[in-house]
This record gives C-alpha cells, structure tokens and sequence, in this order.
C-alpha cells in the first residue's frame, strides 16, 4: 500500500505501520484468492444470478442454495404442491446443493414469477425446517402466518429504464447535499407510502430544494415495520410493503431524471434473528452465515452477527451489493453499523478517546475491516462514480482514506457529533452561555483528508423518545402558533431564527457533505413513531405532512426556502468541496462566528438580543461585497432589518489576522453570506 501518502497526511500514524500492513495483507490475499478461485471480484461479486433461483438461455432454470450442515435439501413451492420429494438437490461440494428444472413443452419455466417457494432442510439432527432462499428477491407478507414468504421474482426485470446509470456514466457530485427519506412515512396519509409516490411527489420536491443526492432507508426487506429497516429478513428482496421491485426500479429512474444520485441504506453490520423468515439458522445450525455461539449476537439489537472470514459470506455480501448496484442502478451506498462491524466489542459500552491505541489493537475485528476493504475496492473499480458513506462513532483513522493507501475506502463518514451538539445545546444550554469556539470546535474537529457528512439532524434524532430540533426550540406552540394569521411569538421567533442559523452554520462549517432527514427541512413537528402495539398500530406519527410546508399561511414554509436558499449558494459555491473554513473570529460575549470558505463570507450572530452596527470583520479577498443569503429576510420569516441594497466595501486594514476588512450591520439572532461582486 502507499503508506508513505497516509503518513504524511497523519505522522502519528506511523506507529501502527504493522497494523496497515497486516490490514492490506489480508485484503490483498483474499483478492489473490478469489482471482484465483473465480476469476476475480466482479464475477464473485454477481453470484446472485447462480444461487437462488435463476433461469438459463435455454429456458431451464437452476436453483442453488449454499447450506454446508444440511444433510438433504429440496425445492418445495406451489409449483410441485409442497412435496418435498418432487425436487431435491444434488451436493456439489465446498456445502452448495443444486437442482436443475427443465422448462415446460411450451417453454415456460417450471416455476413461474410470483410463484411460493421455499427450501425444505433435512437438519444434521435429523430435524425438517423450512425455510426462505436467503437469495430470495421477493418475500411478500401473509396474513394468516403472520409471516414473510419469498416469492419468484425473475431476472431480468421486465422494467425499462429510461435514464442512465448516474454513477456509471458520471463521476460522483462534486459536493454531496444528501435528502435522508424513508419511502413509507412519505406521504400524509396513514398508511405505508410507496415507492410510486415517492416517485411522483417527493423526487420533483427534492430537486427542487437543491438536494443532489437521495439515500433511502428501510429498502432491505424487514418483517418488523417500526424497526425502520435495520433488522433485515430478506437481503436480496426490496421491501414489498412499498410496492413491486418494477416500482422501485421507477423510482430509482425518476431521481436519475432529475440528476440525483440514489445511495441505499446498506445494513450488512448484522441480521434479524428470525428464523421462518430470516437467514437465522439457515441450514439448522446458529452458525451457517453467521458466527456461532455468543460471539454471533449482539447483546444491545437482539440479532444476529455475520462471519466475515467465511467465503461463503463474503460472495453473498459483496453480490447483495452488487445486485443493488445492478438490478436497481443504486448509486452508492450508507453503510449502517459500521462502528459495530470494525471491533469485536461493537462499541457497547466504550467510550472513544481519540487516543490512537483504541483503533490499533486486538479489539480490531480484523475480518470485518478486511470485508470492507474488499467492498470499497470493488465498488469503487466498478463504478467510476459511485459514493459510500460510513457510519461510525469510534473515528477510525483512515476508514475515509482510499484502501491502496491502506484506507478502508470509504468517500465519507457521517459526523455524527454534531447533532448530539445541537441537541445538548437546546436541552441544556441557556441561549447566553452558548460557547461559540466549543461549537466551532465540534462543527471543525474531523481528521485532515478524510471527508465527513455534517448533518443537524438526522432520522435518529426525529425518533420517539427523541425530538426535532424544530420541536426541542418550539414545542407545544408548533400546534398553535405557526400560523401567520397570528401573532409572532418569541419562542416562534427564536426557533424560526435559531433552526435556520443552525443549520446553515453546520452546512458551512461541519463537513464536505451535508444531510437532511425528510421533513426536517421545515421543521416537520412532533416525533416520528411507527405503528405498533405500543402505540395502537397508529399511523399518526409515521408520515409526512407536505402540507404545513406547502401552504402559504404557515411559517413552515420560511424554514423551507430558506433551506432551499442556502443549498442553491452551495450549488454555486461549492464550499462543501473547498478547504476546511478559515474562522476569523469566534468571540464569546458578543455570540459571533466569522469563517470564510469557498469564497463565501459566513457572518453568524447567535446573540439572543444584542445587534451590532459596523462590526469589523476580517477578509482574505478584497473587493466590493454583496449579501447573497440573509436568515432574516422576510421571506425566510425573518424581521428584515438589512438593506440588501447596500454594498459592503472592504478595507486594506488588517483584522483578525486576515488582510483586508469590512463592517456589516449584524441583527441579533441572524446569518449571513457575503460573495464578492467585484
């Protein structure tokens, strides 16, 4: 690997020089290995049209399943009535049983598309089970079971894709705004939303905000609806309740007609720990796909966890991405857990320090890093533009280095301090004692040359037992005083003011990407909750309310242009893909952030009350000066106290170790962005 370029990003990493080779022998063997064995990572990687079931050239169609404990496996369905004598399977070694049906007299496959169908297992103990193809590319609810059962969905689809493959044909976007959404709470009915709504109503929406990038959450099919898509029961099948795979290859092809890229929410960290309809206990043991024993649970998510050093595991978790990746034109991937996956301890109860000695030492689950190694490789030779995102806590050095520098190949990880600022903040922190370096410190603190994700808020903050940021800064009075009709209260008026400068400091400062939650771009009230027994199965809190956005007698619809507005100055800008901001002043009496970056000039006053005339700040650029975003214009529901009118010339005085300066009137509670003009 090219450690040299890794150390001379970060010297103290050279102390650890053992634990990256060893990393990168690992990840290089294993390549060798499978180039050997299968003639490389892209062949490997499409085993999805080998097992399962698949239809040959010939009409024919050939079902295999890897299940290396079984001691007799068939193929039972409403095709051949359930007889589980009618089609068993032959063994072909290395624990892979296969069956070839031969084609009808007219041609047509022996199982038909829609068709029931499971493997019956006869158990190293004698036992009968039945169970789903962990292949299955449908799995559809029955009511009656209370169960998933997989259905025969055949490939290819009978889709036809109307726009390319963005991550094929382009390179990745030069800055990443990425709209987090869950297709089924997506409209404000109560009921699951599908993926022909989102298509036709939410894609146009995010486009229009300025978001380029769509990551969708709760695809992977899950029997359990409220665990938003992360106890996953059928890898290889998008979730039914949403609607047929066609409609999710319709809402893939609609974002990509409108120029967004479409990353998946991507849970490979760990598995549902159903059996009927589950890959638990696949071939009767606890340790067919995952390790056996203790060692394969997790004690905090109750499921399962998977053996990256088994071949078997990992064809089947780089083909699951390769057949989203293929089949639905996905263009990158969220990858959930990932802090869980990297140590043996999962980060239940640990804290990390930052000190390097937590990240290089036998708590390192080195099979896991090797897997990812592996994923980021593949995926990034095979699609020039392709994005993955990491979610972990633990600040892995390198995990968002490229993997030949002996990096885990990640493009970016999700800095998820910064919303647990924000949180902190408003639930602890008088709006006077709020420390300006500390924010500044959490919004700047990332490791030089490894891209993170900046986000205020995310699904995991909008969860019940949780609140918004919209919700902890208004509360009750988002029910009553929203409405312009009505006064302008001063808990409205503070939380209009502070959930726009949050936001547009943590887009400026936080990150080279930046993330939404549906909804919480106009600060959709209330919690999200998915029906349940708790809750008597109500939709209520498990949808979308487009309306309070959309209708002009609201306020919602100020947090919603104004979100707009400061992501269209990015498009212009690019300051997500500029250096990290120069911050020229961060002083705690007066409640300011100044920070220069991507040519913008960020001027922040968090000050409850104080305004300030012809306060000096420092500049790099010299030159005439234009206000192009202004939190407190009226549109924004803002008290528009600014002359947009006035232009702003700079100085060659020297200030705040800048240049050149110039002085702005700031309002209290009140952000702006300042662009040269000439």
């Amino acid at each position: 690997p090219k450690l040299e370029e890794l150390f001379g990003l970060d010297p103290y990493l050279k102390d650890f020089r053992k634990d990256f080779s060893l990393r990168y022998g690992a990840f290089t063997d294993w390549v060798d290995r499978i180039a050997s064995n299968e003639g490389g990572l892209d062949d490997f990687s499409k085993a999805y049209n080998r097992f399962g079931l698949n239809v040959q050239s010939d009409g024919s169609q050939v079902y295999r399943e890897w299940a290396p404990a079984a001691q007799a496996l068939s193929l039972v369905g409403e095709f051949n009535g359930w007889d589980v004598n009618a089609h068993p399977c032959r063994p072909v070694g290395y624990g892979v049983w296969e069956l070839r049906l031969e084609a009808g007299s007219d041609g047509k496959p022996a199982v038909p598309p829609g068709c029931k169908i499971k493997a019956c297992i006869k158990t190293g103990d004698g036992r009968t089970i039945y169970r789903l193809s962990p292949w299955a590319r449908q799995a559809v609810y029955n009511k009656e079971t209370t169960q998933y059962e997989a259905c025969h969905w055949e490939l290819p689809s009978s889709y036809t894709w109307k726009h390319p493959h963005l991550c094929r044909e382009k390179p990745a976007p030069r800055t990443l705004r990425i709209y987090e959404a869950h297709v089924g709470i997506a409209s404000p009915e109560g009921h699951v939303s599908t993926y022909r709504y989102f298509a036709e109503n939410v894609v146009p929406r995010v486009a229009a905000l300025g978001y380029n990038s769509i990551q969708l959450m709760a695809i992977m099919e899950h029997a359990y609806y409220a665990s938003f898509g992360y106890q996953v029961t059928s890898f290889f099948a998008a979730s039914s309740r949403y609607g047929s795979p066609e409609d999710l290859q319709l809402l893939v092809d609609t974002a990509h007609g409108y120029g967004l890229h479409v990353l998946l929410d991507i849970v490979h960290s760990h598995a549902s720990k159903n059996v009927d309809d589950g890959l638990n206990e696949f071939d009767g043991t606890d340790s067919c796909f995952f390790h056996g024993g203790d060692r394969g649970h997790h004690s905090l998510w109750d499921s399962r966890l998977f053996d990256y050093s088994k071949y078997e595991v990992l064809r089947y978790l780089l083909s699951n991405l390769r057949f989203y990746m293929e089949t639905f034109r996905f263009d990158g991937f969220r990858f959930d857990g990932v802090t869980s996956m990297l140590y043996h301890h999962h980060g239940i109860g640990t804290g990390f320090s930052g000190g390097y000695h937590e990240y290089f030492n036998v708590s390192v689950n080195l099979d896991a890093v090797v897997y990812l190694m592996l994923a980021n490789h593949m995926l990034h030779e095979l699609y020039p533009g392709v994005v993955t995102v990491a979610e972990d806590v633990s600040g892995m050095p390198a995990l968002g280095q490229t993997v030949e520098r002996g990096g885990l190949g990640f493009d970016y990880r999700l800095a998820m301090a910064i919303p647990d600022k924000w949180i902190k903040l408003l639930k602890e922190v008088r709006d006077d004692d709020w420390n300006m370096g500390d924010i500044v410190h959490t919004l700047t603190n990332r490791r030089h040359g490894e891209s993170v994700i900046a986000y205020a808020e995310s699904h995991d903050q909008a969860l019940v037992g949780d609140k918004t940021l919209a919700f902890w800064l208004m509360d009750a009075e988002m029910y009553t005083n929203m409405s312009t009709l009505s006064p302008l209260t001063a808990t409205v008026d503070r939380g209009i003011a502070l959930h726009k400068l949050i936001r547009l400091v943590t887009l400026g400062l936080g990150g080279e990407g930046y993330l939404t939650f549906i909804g919480n771009e106009f600060g959709h009230p209330e919690w999200l909750d998915f029906p349940r027994v708790g809750n008597n199965e109500s939709f209520h809190y498990a949808r979308r309310q487009w309306n309070l956005a959309d209708d002009d007698l609201l306020r919602y619809r100020f947090l919603n242009e104004f979100d707009s507005a400061m992501l269209h100055l990015e498009e212009q800008q690019h300051w997500l893909s500029s250096p990290q901001a120069y911050v020229s002043r961060k002083h705690e009496d007066d409640k300011v952030i100044f920070f220069e970056r991507g040519g913008v000039l960020f001027i922040f006053n968090f000050h409850p009350t104080k305004s300030f005339s012809d306060y000096m700040i420092g500049t790099a650029a010299p030159g005439k000066y234009k206000i192009a975003l202004d939190s407190d214009e009226e549109r924004f529901g803002g008290h528009k106290r600014l002359d947009h009118n006035v232009d702003f010339f700079t100085s060659p005085q020297p200030f705040d170790n800048r240049p050149h300066s110039l002085k702005v009137y700031i309002p209290s509670r009140v952000a702006l962005c300042l662009v040269v003009s000439e």
